[in-house]
């Protein structure tokens, strides 16, 4: 009688501390996801506003990335038009300016086989007090991920011109890409645009 009394109360203590064991392992993974231990995500109010110059076609972006995108007419004896579109992926996303800057070099290649980034005119400036990082760079053009801007002809020489735009509700992105004489057309309408920059 006493073993049977002596094993019932071992039983007892064992499954007492089985139970109580298992708590922290099941709190444990609770802990990191408790609302109190990260910082909300601050929203900023207002975004990039520009003025669009005569004579572009304002298109429906083909993506949610796109902010805004436009059609360039096309000059004379160019087969193409140009494309400019605003990219926006959120507040800290997109990477740094100098990191797309060297990507969109990247996608133009010189027909001699020389390097685009010792033809690349880089820049910056500061504009309604918003910084804003530029890139105009001329060659053949691959498209990157935008193929709706790529040549048909992969031979054509096209230019980018490029404008990082830094906000307080994080970067915006404004890409041209064109047949080099068409982009040439718009120049001074794509500088006024560049001036027009306002986050509000």
């Amino acid at each position: 009688m006493k073993t049977i009394i002596c094993i019932f109360a071992l039983s007892l203590v064992v499954t007492g501390c089985s139970k109580n064991s298992g708590s922290p392992a099941a709190a444990g993974p609770v802990a990191p996801a408790a609302p109190g231990l990260s910082a909300p995500a601050q929203t900023v109010a207002g975004e990039l506003h520009f003025k669009v110059p005569a004579g572009w076609i304002e298109e429906k972006p083909t993506s949610e990335m796109r902010f805004a995108q436009y059609k360039l007419p096309k000059a004379e004896g160019d087969s193409d038009d140009a494309l400019l579109v605003v990219y926006y992926f959120g507040k800290g996303q997109g990477g740094t300016p100098e990191a797309n800057i060297e990507r969109w070099i990247n996608q133009v290649k010189q027909p001699d086989g020389s390097a685009s980034k010792d033809k690349a005119k880089l820049g910056t400036q500061t504009v309604n007090g918003l910084a804003v990082s530029t890139v105009d760079v001329l060659g053949t053009y691959s498209g990157g991920m935008s193929q709706d801007s790529a040549p048909k002809d992969a031979n054509a020489i096209y230019r980018l011109r490029g404008a990082i735009i830094d906000t307080p509700k994080g970067s915006y992105f404004a890409k041209l890409t064109g047949p080099e004489k068409t982009v040439n057309r718009w120049d001074h309408a794509y500088n006024e645009y560049l001036n027009s920059f306002e986050f509000k």
